[in-house]
């Protein structure tokens, strides 16, 4: 195999908002590492402070009134909010392990923990609205008096505690998983305690004891076909799958396209962390020299069309079989 340039084009989220561009020559193979560091808003770590610390408090104060008034489904919203409480928590450390620096053990950082946090925060919520719904069909079986006033009433508070909390992350739940889960999460518990308030009214002027674990049922479902796209997306991170919404066909086809370059095999594309992507693959580029300013260009607009951060660059001259040219998918 011919080895005749590497182009190393990292893109890292950090905190100093600098840029700093390192070039080193070893042997014949040109290292060119640009450095951009971004970050996502730094109103998240507070965001987080403050739904754990709201949810933290009215998780007893509902769990408390729940048992009182005998409700279900004030329980249940309780039983979302202990988990926001965990799920929150998750999130927050991921996001500052995120942050720490590459070591020698881990090359790449912690940032990967923010994948882990998401796909925790995923299978958590599955799981707890799963409990509600099994003990909604034992509520079924055996109807019980629920006090609709007080449901009413803690619900109504929760819906501006949840609700509040979910518009502090609705700003980044499109470009980083970790803080859609922490939304998705709190937005959940806003429609629960919103089904209490109606499940509260219904009760008070119908006495119809089986609205509570119905409700609770409707909930849950709404809940699970909100958490499967999550759920999905952060399986597919841990497997190191494509990003949703990166092309990898796109990509593969514009790397093909690039002056002289004949092949382009062992492409693979991946997250780092639920806000950035990385690349590597090998392209064939017969009797072209080494060009610098051409794969600076590459990692550019991989990047700018992409939303590729971190990519590496391996040019071969073809002279010589690639071991690795069918190690992925073309």
């Amino acid at each position: 195999m011919s080895h005749s340039h590497q182009h190393h084009a990292p893109a890292h989220h950090h905190d100093d908002g600098h840029s700093h561009e390192h070039e080193h020559d070893h042997g014949g193979h040109t290292h060119k590492h640009g450095h951009g560091h971004h970050h996502a808003p730094t109103d998240f770590g507070r965001a987080f402070a403050i739904g754990i610390a709201l949810n933290a408090v009215y998780v007893i104060g509902e769990a408390t009134y729940g048992v009182f008034a005998n409700s279900l489904a004030l329980l249940a919203d309780a039983g979302h909010n202990a988990g926001d409480v965990v799920s929150l928590g998750l999130a927050w450390l991921a996001a500052w392990l995120s942050g720490k620096a590459p070591s020698t053990r881990y090359t790449y950082g912690l940032r990967s923990s923010s994948i882990l946090a998401a796909l925790a925060n995923a299978v958590l919520l599955a799981v707890i609205t799963g409990a509600i719904a099994w003990e909604a069909v034992l509520r079924l079986m055996n109807p019980q008096p629920a006090a609709g006033a007080t449901m009413m009433a803690v619900a109504a508070v929760g819906i501006v505690i949840n609700g509040a909390t979910a518009m502090m992350f609705a700003s980044g739940r499109q470009r980083d998983l970790n803080v859609r889960s922490a939304f998705q999460h709190m937005a959940s518990d806003a429609l629960v305690a919103l089904g209490v308030v109606a499940t509260g009214a219904a009760i008070l002027f119908t006495h119809w004891l089986w609205l509570d674990p119905v409700i609770s049922l409707a909930i849950s479902a709404v809940i699970v076909l909100g958490t499967w796209s999550l759920l999905r997306e952060a399986l597919a991170l841990a497997l190191a799958g494509v990003p949703a919404g990166v092309d990898r066909g796109g990509v593969a086809s514009y790397l093909a396209g690039l002056p002289g370059v004949t092949d382009v095999h062992d492409l693979h594309i991946w997250g780092m962390s639920t806000t950035e992507t990385a690349l590597t693959a090998h392209l064939v580029r017969p009797g072209a020299g080494m060009d610098d300013a051409l794969l600076a260009q590459v990692c550019v607009e991989l990047k700018t069309r992409f939303a590729i951060h971190h990519t590496t660059l391996q040019v071969e001259s073809g002279a010589a079989p690639c071991e690795l040219a069918d190690h992925a998918a073309a």
